[in-house]
């Protein structure tokens, strides 16, 4: 039975430890054998660097062709909506790698004056907020962050109650009250990182006791510890699709493997509560692994196991991102994980279509939906270049060794 989280000022040591044992006994019962088929070639990390620059290329030139994305909502043209601020901030993890990607993230930070989203306490709202505080570090200044200290300041002060039960706000509706608080899976990559990257750049431990206590809410409430995966929001607790299957949304558990690595980015290595994320990232990392299809691709709906179901390209970037992060870090076997992680890369390039644009991404949704090459999306560009960046340091350091 699930039941609402309960907000706390941290996570109590007693059940932390008690969420480790358990998840520490899932990986190693659930941890896969070593690959038996032949192990894919790791690209080089100039190949990968280049295609990730020429897909990020495209979106930076198409960034108000709106007709590229003619399904889209008038939403995504907003650059501090999640669907633009998803790329912007996976731009940031390119500029690192090459720095001609700064100018373009500095000139949209002074454009848009800093600020994050209109709402006082969305998630989706507080993405674009991390690419501000790279900003800040890479020649902004402590202005860049001033208006998102300002927002996250107001959000403590007021912090809401609600249950985190999804109820729409009309029949069909995808919105809900509870979105003030982190009712929904995608939150995750929304929201955590960029209260723990605050408190790094602040130094104010009051924003990473926010975000510890209400992601173990949202976990406590939306996953699932049998089948190691998080239900996109409560109307899914008892869906199932035509074999009874339950529904796990790619994307959605791919929001959050990509938030799993950017909250454990943003923590130091003796934070005590850093193993308990650690056992989590692996855990689901030792499902996603045989979920995924022969042609390199997760399904949209992680349970389907037909060879036919059709590729998407945001899910499988995002566990791609995840995987080869993992691997590069230590977290995950590389004799396991290496191999998945490039057969992800590899299926993404398909995706990509002759003029650089990022295709087969499914739009805007909260389920497993139809996809085509020919649809694109801001989001699917950021997860692809999120991908890249890993995938780059990954064979980067392969080589050196």
């Amino acid at each position: 039975m699930k039941r609402d989280g309960v907000l706390a000022s941290a996570i109590m040591p007693a059940v932390a430890a008690a969420s480790l044992g358990v998840l520490a006994s899932l990986v190693l019962m659930n941890a896969p054998a070593a690959a038996t088929v032949a192990e894919p070639a790791m690209p080089q990390p100039a190949a990968i660097l280049a295609a990730t620059r020429r897909v990020a290329d495209w979106q930076l030139a198409n960034r108000s062709n709106w007709a590229a994305m003619p399904a889209a909502r008038k939403s995504v043209q907003n650059p501090r909506d999640w669907q633009q601020a998803t790329f912007w901030v996976a731009l940031t993890e390119l500029a690192r790698r090459d720095r001609r990607y700064a100018p373009p993230l500095l000139e949209l930070g002074r454009d848009q004056g800093w600020k994050l989203g209109d709402r006082p306490f969305h998630a989706d709202d507080q993405l674009i907020a991390q690419a501000w505080i790279w900003a800040a570090r890479h020649g902004a200044g402590k202005a860049a962050i001033a208006p998102a200290r300002a927002y996250f300041d107001h959000m403590l002060a007021n912090q809401p109650a609600i249950r985190l039960e999804f109820v729409p706000h009309a029949p069909g509706k995808g919105t809900s009250d509870c979105t003030d608080r982190w009712c929904w899976c995608d939150a995750i990559f929304m929201a955590p990182p960029t209260l723990l990257q605050m408190t790094r750049a602040t130094g104010d431990p009051r924003y990473a006791e926010y975000a510890h206590a209400e992601y173990k809410a949202a976990t406590d409430y939306l996953f699932d510890p049998a089948e190691q995966l998080y239900f996109r929001d409560s109307r899914f607790f008892g869906m199932r699709d035509a074999k009874e299957r339950k529904l796990f949304w790619s994307r959605g558990n791919g929001w959050v493997m990509g938030g799993l690595v950017r909250m454990l980015q943003a923590m130091d290595k003796d934070d005590p509560r850093r193993a308990a994320y650690e056992v989590q990232f692996k855990a689901m990392a030792a499902k996603l692994i045989r979920l995924q299809k022969a042609d390199g691709y997760w399904p949209a709906s992680l349970l389907d196991d037909h060879p036919a179901t059709p590729p998407e390209s945001s899910g499988t970037a995002f566990f791609t991102y995840a995987f080869a992060w993992g691997v590069d870090t230590g977290l995950l076997d590389r004799r396991v994980y290496q191999p998945a992680a490039v057969r992800g890369w590899n299926a993404l390039q398909h995706a990509v279509q002759p003029d650089g644009m990022l295709g087969w991404v499914q739009q805007v949704g909260d389920r497993p939906d139809s996809v085509s090459a020919s649809e694109t999306q801001f989001y699917g560009s950021g997860a692809y270049i999120l991908a890249g960046t890993a995938m780059h340091d990954l064979s980067a350091h392969r080589t050196r060794r």
